[in-house]
């Protein structure tokens, strides 16, 4: 099958959008299908078999790390020339909306499915746009009109699409490699670069360094712990991150930061670590709650959109009220003292059931 991909998105810039994309063309490349992808400006010409073809973009102003990517000629010759069989639109909001055009014209009988990954709708609230959030439902609601079907990663971003009016929609939920994500990754040397005491819980936090991803949340009731009990190490990086380090200096914290890990490097962090804070309510999914879950790690999350189809109150991890987020502090504090409770965690999260496991997910 010949599928081309328009996105918003895509690497060398890593999130969750960009990860699954980079899993799903890898994928086609290794069953045999064959892909072109159209989206932002790369330097890189090819990924996992698939050609990659750019264009010029500026900042959203909502969200300034996506940008407003033009549609130029080039692409449309591409498209044409590749005759898809089908065309896949990665959260089409302006090149996706702008492909739908050209597509409509140059290749109407082309079947398109598109699939939802980032509630920019909730965005507008939490950046100080509320007026937008129902202008941003309806212009969404409109991109994904034309597909036959809307893939969304989660129950509950369904069920929220639901409520919108959308149609047509169907679960596609990510998955995650678990010869990758193990708790046997665990490293006594890693722990010991962290801690000045290894008897220390360790608080992990992995994803982007930004605003939206609410991590003063964890730095709030981390300022009020004991730190000689436990110890924070946040991975990653992103535009929030000068302000987060400044923050912790400024207030004596002890944070480890180490900046942005892949791989087998990334693996070690999850299963060095004891707790894993995830403070995000602006969440479709949440690939790195999958990833700690399948470390061994116990969620300390929010009871928010994508994170509680994951997370089993009590079960693999504590989830709290939205309206409670000041006693967040007291879920870390309860998981650090009862380590009985926090160790039939680990055991359970290290079991991950077979349905969020990678290749389950990619033949979806």
């Amino acid at each position: 099958m010949r599928i081309a991909i328009i996105t918003e998105n895509f690497l060398p810039k890593v999130d969750g959008v960009t990860r699954t994309l980079a899993r799903l063309l890898e994928h086609l490349s290794q069953t045999g299908h064959q892909a072109l992808v159209l989206g932002p400006e790369t330097n890189m010409k090819k990924y996992a078999e698939a050609e990659l073809v750019g264009t010029f973009g500026i900042p959203f102003f909502l969200y300034p790390e996506l940008k407003l990517n033009f549609w130029r000629p080039l692409l449309t010759k591409k498209l044409v020339e590749f005759q898809p069989d089908v065309i896949h639109l990665v959260d089409p909001v302006f090149l996706g909306a702008l492909g739908l055009v050209f597509i409509r014209h140059y290749l109407p009988h082309i079947p398109i499915v598109s699939s939802y990954h980032t509630n920019l709708a909730l965005y507008c609230n939490h950046f100080g746009y509320g007026l937008l959030a129902p202008i941003m439902w309806k212009w969404n609601k409109y991109c994904h009109s034309f597909s036959q079907f809307i893939l969304c990663p989660s129950p509950s971003t369904l069920s929220i699409l639901e409520q919108h009016g959308f149609q047509h929609l169907a679960l596609w939920p990510r998955g995650v490699d678990i010869s990758t994500f193990s708790p046997t990754k665990r490293s006594r040397k890693l722990r010991k670069g962290w801690l000045n005491d290894e008897s220390k819980t360790v608080i992990l936090y992995v994803g982007r360094v930004s605003y939206e991803k609410n991590i003063h949340l964890v730095l709030d009731a981390y300022q009020q712990m004991d730190h000689t009990t436990c110890h924070l190490v946040l991975v990653g990086h992103g535009p929030s991150l000068d302000d987060i380090q400044n923050r912790c200096m400024l207030n004596h914290l002890p944070v480890t930061f180490t900046g942005y890990l892949q791989g087998q490097d990334l693996a070690q962090a999850y299963a060095s670590a004891d707790l894993f804070a995830f403070p995000s309510v602006t969440e479709t999914f949440g690939q790195v709650v999958l990833e700690a879950m399948a470390s061994g790690l116990p969620v300390i999350g929010l009871d928010a959109e994508g994170v509680r189809d994951l997370v089993d109150h009590e079960v693999t991890g504590l989830l709290l009220d939205m309206n409670k987020k000041d006693h967040y502090r007291y879920l870390l504090e309860r998981l650090i003292i009862e380590k009985e409770t926090r160790q039939n965690m680990m055991a359970y999260d290290s079991g991950i059931e077979e349905d969020f496991v990678d290749q389950a997910m990619t033949k979806k």
